[in-house]
């Protein structure tokens, strides 16, 4: 920014740099003004963000944000056409200022963020089941930056989010205070897998929702990316959800690596009907075989375990006992 007020050259207070540094700090104080004068409608008055009580003895202790180094800038919006409303913040922005994400464009337009079909899903199949009395858990594995996350906790569910990817976390963050859900979600700084340990993880930059476990699977879509390869901790879900917990949905989107996170799901997977989660997984068989698996393996496997009735829905497979 310095470089754009040399003596040399004239002060133009409406270059694309200083447009975006007046468009982000609009965003900040325009989200900051919204949330102190409209709550969202979520179970939570509080907004004081919360780690749940979790057993201290456990293989992976909740993510802190409290202790997180606090993104900046901020870009954050409600999303459209959902029954119940919720805010999240972009971890990427696209190429400023030539090429910005999507959803900077639909806030300049006036609009609020493109709704994610995700989202809906999640909202529709939650509010079936407490029609009909169930409550539980929400589990959301390859939360990104929270888009099913939040949509289900401004119901009032309480949620596991597990994600590995650092400023992904960050969002969550800002979306757990934003939304009042600090005493709902639970988000793990995790690659849930088949086994403890650490895998090699490939982040892109400049598209964080696109980074997985498979080098392939990553980039496959988004190939001029640069790649950054780092070691995550991995963990199976069994280790984590506590056998007293009923998990009502398990989403999975971990960009071809569902077949590991269901494995490491077994014991959740094999409760009884009427006690086993519903089930929701990305089912793209591109990026299934990029991380040596298929779609075929993977029914099996799930089929072994009593979930007999999968639908195709898109690329995802919605599976019940």
């Amino acid at each position: 920014m310095a470089n754009a007020w040399k003596k040399d050259r004239s002060n133009k207070i409406t270059t694309p740099k200083t447009l975006l540094f007046l468009f982000s700090t609009s965003v900040i104080l325009l989200t900051f003004f919204y949330l102190s004068s409209h709550p969202t409608t979520s179970s939570n008055p509080n907004p004081t963000i919360k780690t749940l009580a979790y057993p201290p003895n456990s293989l992976i202790q909740p993510f802190d944000c409290h202790k997180s180094p606090q993104s900046h800038p901020i870009i954050a919006n409600l999303v459209e056409g959902v029954k119940y409303p919720f805010l999240y913040s972009l971890s990427d922005f696209g190429t400023l200022p030539d090429k910005p994400h999507k959803n900077i464009v639909r806030i300049l337009k006036g609009k609020l963020f493109r709704r994610p079909d995700i989202s809906v899903t999640v909202q529709e199949l939650l509010e079936k089941m407490k029609s009909e009395g169930k409550m539980g858990i929400f589990v959301d594995v390859g939360a990104n930056v929270g888009m099913a996350t939040f949509a289900a906790a401004v119901m009032g569910f309480r949620v596991f989010a597990f994600e590995p990817v650092f400023e992904n976390l960050q969002s969550i963050c800002n979306g757990i205070y934003f939304n009042r859900v600090g005493d709902l979600v639970n988000v793990f700084e995790a690659a849930t897998s088949d086994h403890v340990g650490n895998i090699t993880f490939h982040k892109l930059v400049g598209r964080l929702d696109n980074s997985a476990v498979s080098a392939t699977g990553a980039k496959m879509a988004f190939k001029s990316n640069e790649e950054v390869e780092l070691q995550v901790r991995s963990i199976p879900l069994d280790e984590v959800i506590p056998e007293n917990e009923h998990v009502l949905l398990l989403k999975i989107d971990v960009q071809g690596w569902e077949y590991h996170v269901l494995k490491g799901a077994k014991k959740l997977l094999s409760r009884k009907n009427g006690e086993a989660p519903y089930l929701i997984y990305e089912e793209d068989e591109r990026l299934l075989q990029a991380s040596n698996s298929s779609s075929n393996e993977i029914r099996k496997f799930l089929n072994g375990l009593g979930y007999t009735h999968c639908v195709q829905k898109g690329t995802d497979a919605h599976c019940t006992k």
